[in-house]
């Protein structure tokens, strides 16, 4: 269905205005006043969901599909809306990408072994209620993308989204709910409060009726789960820095970094944070990326650009949260430039803060190197042993392999943008949990359930 620009400003509109005014019952499907009412709808509705098949599963999750893929537009302009991140084109194209790559419950592959003693199968079963902590840069996303797994695994879930973007995520659990309905399903499988706060999140982690917890967001969620005393999935922060070679294309690694690097401003946990080239093809490389909608920047420019994006305090930086997520365009209009590049550009040291900082912003710095191993060196220690992801550009096999071991990331990708890395133009599933913490990796459908082991002694084996 084409939606045109009024279409979906009215709608927006309307969402917002209904979020403010109703109650969260009449409101959205799955959204309620307390966690203690979530809870208690989503326990009864999983309760239902036990008897469900398979096929009546992918029935449903065929239908969240569709109606993602229907609301693509109205999600994304909402999540910018309410959090002021992003850019809607680009949440477009992560929410059509959760529909379409979010695996089903074709990731669930049972075992089978045979022999003299007879038959053992291992399938994989639900937890039950599973208790998701949602990020505010990729909240519907996230919401979406969990609930496709979390179903097809066979739970139901209790999302607690990130206070600033609740709205947004709140919507795509109504989503969720309207699908899931539609296709037969019960209802409140899927369930959220109105207003999720720290109170919310612990009463969701020590609620008996929650048997796993999964958290996508910064270092401080990942250990409160962690020390929770449930299964937990956490994936946590990242700071991705890629490499460029003196044997790289190097006009299409300009063009493939400034990509990764500018999608949704630099929002997406994978993208390209920090840039180390070889100083043979350091001009050339940053030639290709002003070709391809970067704008470079130098001296007393960066130094008034690092006082806006960043925060000092005690000799540390830290981001400036009021420009996470923000359009090079404004960070340019600050320094008293008329632009409209994608991403801001600028040649540092290595221990500049625009390196060991995640930005989350469109600003990738870039440090000349001389070697491949002066480049991994200062590329692992920008990383922070956070193992999410590196990239690089690079024809040698040596220099591919000797990063790979090095850097130890959950996801690395050679030749291309950072988004290939999620499925988008490479190949694999999507997610936008990627759990490096607690080893899960990329998660999906098997990764919510628990392995269960079925024995028939003597019988069934037929060789």
């Amino acid at each position: 269905m084409e939606l045109n620009e009024n279409y979906i400003n009215q709608i927006v509109q309307n969402v917002v205005k209904n979020l403010e005014k109703a109650a969260p019952q009449q409101r959205l499907k799955g959204v309620f006043d307390s966690m203690t009412d979530a809870l208690e709808a989503v326990n009864k509705a999983y309760q239902f969901y036990r008897s469900y098949s398979i096929a009546q599963r992918e029935k449903m999750i065929a239908n969240i599909r569709k109606l993602t893929l229907e609301e693509a537009e109205t999600l994304a302009k909402l999540g910018v809306e309410e959090t002021g991140m992003g850019r809607i084109a680009d949440k477009i194209i992560k929410h059509q990408l959760v529909a379409n790559k979010t695996p089903g419950t074709e990731d669930l592959k049972p075992t089978a072994l045979t022999g003299d003693d007879g038959l053992t199968l291992v399938e994989m079963a639900p937890f039950g209620v599973i208790g998701s902590i949602t990020p505010s840069t990729n909240p519907s996303e996230t919401v979406i993308c969990n609930s496709i797994g979390m179903i097809a695994g066979g739970n139901g879930v209790v999302f607690n989204p990130h206070p600033n973007a609740c709205r947004t995520a709140n919507y795509a659990v109504d989503l969720v709910n309207r699908a899931i309905v539609e296709a037969g399903g019960p209802e409140n499988l899927v369930v959220s409060v109105a207003k999720p706060t720290m109170d919310t999140s612990k009463e969701m982690m020590a609620s008996p009726i929650v048997r796993m917890l999964v958290a996508t967001g910064g270092p401080g969620v990942v250990r409160t789960l962690l020390s929770s005393g449930k299964k937990a999935i956490g994936a946590g922060a990242g700071n991705p820095p890629v490499i460029v070679d003196d044997t790289a294309d190097v006009a299409k690694a300009g063009r493939d970094i400034v990509l990764g690097a500018s999608f949704d401003n630099n929002l997406p946990c994978i993208a390209e944070k920090e840039c180390f080239a070889f100083s043979n093809i350091a001009d050339e490389l940053i030639d290709s990326m002003i070709k391809n909608g970067a704008y470079m920047i130098d001296g007393d420019q960066v130094e008034r650009l690092k006082k806006i994006a960043l925060i000092e305090k005690d000799g540390k930086f830290g981001i400036n949260k009021k420009w996470v997520g923000k359009d090079a365009s404004l960070f340019l209009k600050e320094l008293g430039i008329d632009s409209d590049a994608k991403l801001i550009i600028c040649e540092t040291e290595e221990m500049h803060p625009f390196v060991q900082v995640e930005m989350m912003m469109p600003i990738l710095a870039i440090v000349r190197v001389n070697s491949i191993e002066e480049a991994i060196k200062m590329a692992v220690n920008a990383e922070h042993g956070n193992r999410h992801s590196a990239h690089i550009h690079s024809k040698n096999i040596d220099h591919l392999t000797a990063f790979a071991k090095a850097v130890e990331t959950t996801i690395f990708v050679k030749n291309a943008p950072s988004y290939a890395g999620i499925g988008a133009g490479g190949e694999g599933y999507t997610t936008f949990t990627i759990a490096g913490p607690t080893g899960e990796g990329l998660t999906a459908a098997h990764s919510f359930t628990r392995a269960r082991r079925c024995v028939m002694v003597d019988g069934l084996h037929i060789i």
